[in-house]
């Protein structure tokens, strides 16, 4: 009875060490995606400012014109 007791409880141990492992990973590659994510955004945060500025410059460019 002991034996199987304890050959259960190693097979639980090893399930449980293999699920940590699983879950390390997937936190590691959730991290670098996020990373990636959050760098994307600034770029396109930047992108979006650039743009904005840009069709102001046009819009008071235009309405200059007009009353020249």
């Amino acid at each position: 009875m002991m034996d199987q007791d304890l050959k259960r409880l190693e097979v639980r141990v090893d399930d449980l060490i293999h699920a940590v492992t699983l879950l390390k990973e997937e936190n590691k590659a959730l991290r670098l995606k996020q990373e990636s994510l959050v760098a994307e955004r600034a770029e396109l945060i930047e992108k979006t400012e650039l743009a904005k500025t840009r069709v102001e410059s046009m819009i008071t460019h235009l309405k200059s014109m007009e009353t020249s």
